[in-house]
């Protein structure tokens, strides 16, 4: 069976184009994040799978969550969504829906997985440093993970850098046993 990002990536490419032909990415980003949390929860997540809900059932529980922001166009994107049995790829379809639109706008989120918290000045100079690496204004999202030991872990979209001590310490493991 297809990964789901495979499968969801179509639904979220259509859904990008509507909303950007619309000039309604804000609105359709935040429906789509909503109505993925939606489905997320748990008891959500029963009901997709019960044959006793019927698809009609399950877009209009998360239409009428999703609120306002779902057009009438978002509202028949979920219907279709549900009408195929793929509400349960709202999160991934969200996901990619929000890479588009990062691209889009010449935005890029990076994650940025340090062994101590990042402190203003140094956010600062990494969110520099990658937008003139990457070409793009960047968004860092931070986290932290003492079992790096020191240094961090950047995630941007594909791109991964490792600049742990972990890692190195790692390496150089690998390179005495091999």
């Amino acid at each position: 069976m297809a990964d789901k990002s495979t499968i969801a990536r179509p639904y979220a490419k259509a859904a990008f184009e509507e909303a950007r032909d619309r000039k309604r990415l804000g609105p359709w980003s935040e429906a789509l994040r909503t109505s993925a949390a939606v489905v997320g929860d748990s008891r959500v997540e029963e009901l997709l799978g019960n044959p006793r809900v019927t698809p009609e059932e399950l877009a209009a529980l998360i239409i009428g969550i999703a609120g306002p922001q779902l057009d009438e166009q978002g509202g028949n994107f979920v219907r279709t969504l549900a009408a195929n049995r793929r509400l349960a790829l709202l999160p991934q379809i969200s996901a990619r829906f929000d890479e588009l639109k990062g691209e889009a706008e010449g935005v890029i989120d990076v994650t940025v997985t340090s062994a101590a918290p990042l402190d203003d000045s140094q956010r600062d100079k990494l969110a520099a440093a990658l937008e003139r690496r990457l070409g793009r204004s960047v968004r860092l999202q931070c986290a932290t993970d003492p079992a790096l030991i020191g240094g961090a872990v950047l995630r941007a979209g594909d791109l991964v850098i490792d600049g742990s001590l972990r890692a190195r310490l790692e390496r150089i493991a690998y390179e005495l046993t091999a």
